[in-house]
């Protein structure tokens, strides 16, 4: 024993007490018992109060916060804020979602997917989008840049410099990207940016895009330039399902890390540092 427990840097006894429990009750000797705690001093009513009736709060409330509830049950803040974080309940969260009325959202959604999965042979996957907006904004201020116990600053107000809308085609295999910058985003724009794609890709492989619905995609004058350019099949995702075009993980990507966080002079400076 007083070897084990110099090893461990514990006492002999201490030793003693947890080899008897394994050898009496196995693995499950080794976890805590329960202790001599004293007794709850919260009546059990109150805590299923504050429980059962989370998502219940008074018209016209919409949601409860830990001070309204902490009143309603008659009990304290702390104690709310303890029982609900103990059953993972948390009023103040809400999560958005939005549901796809495509009537051929599973073939549309199966197409696509088929795409990622098993990819065409002797073809490429572009994922296509437009990020249009992306504002060139300077900040009135220069902020105080991140340190120890202080997140970085930025000011609120800005200045604004114009707006460019980004081109993108995503080689879903390799990560690779064919981009441009516009200052619009119609068909005509749209269209330029299928010719740039139709030029920097190998003319011996098919192309096969993946778009969303937006309307300069299936514009009369569009739909007549594919139809002389037979390689390019375009795959259009379901209504309200962008997330499924994943092009769009990289312009999330790009806001939070350059277009957000930053203070750009010009549309010019900000052209220069999405192409970066």
């Amino acid at each position: 024993m007083a070897e084990v427990a110099a090893r461990l840097g514990t006492t002999p006894k201490r030793v003693s007490t947890w080899t008897k429990r394994f050898g009496t009750k196995g693995l499950s000797g080794l976890e805590d018992e329960p202790g001599r705690d004293r007794k709850p001093s919260i009546p059990p009513e109150k805590i299923e109060r504050v429980l059962t009736e989370a998502t219940r709060p008074p018209a016209p409330r919409k949601r409860w916060s830990v001070r309204s509830m902490s009143r309603h049950a008659g009990v304290s803040p702390s104690t709310v804020q303890r029982v609900w974080s103990k059953n993972a309940l948390k009023p103040h969260v809400t999560r958005t979602f939005k549901l796809s009325n495509d009537p051929k959202f599973e073939e549309k959604f199966w197409d696509v997917i088929g795409l990622y999965l098993d990819p065409p042979e002797k073809a490429l996957v572009l994922c296509c989008d437009e990020k249009s907006q992306c504002q060139a904004l300077e900040r009135t201020q220069r902020g105080l840049p991140l340190a120890p116990k202080r997140p970085a600053t930025m000011t609120h107000d800005d200045r604004r410099h114009g707006v460019i809308t980004l081109f993108a085609a995503l080689d879903a295999l390799v990560g690779k990207l064919i981009a441009r910058t516009e200052q619009r985003h119609t068909h005509v724009e749209w269209l330029r940016f299928l010719k740039q794609i139709d030029r920097e890709t190998p003319k011996d492989l098919d192309l096969h895009l993946i778009v969303d619905n937006y309307a300069t995609h299936k514009h009369a004058k569009v739909k007549a330039w594919r139809v002389k350019h037979p390689r390019l099949h375009v795959h259009f995702t379901p209504t309200s399902s962008s997330w499924l075009n994943l092009v769009e993980r990289f312009f999330a990507d790009l806001t939070g890390d350059v277009i957000r966080a930053g203070s750009f002079t010009s549309v010019k400076e900000l052209v220069a540092d999405i192409k970066a």
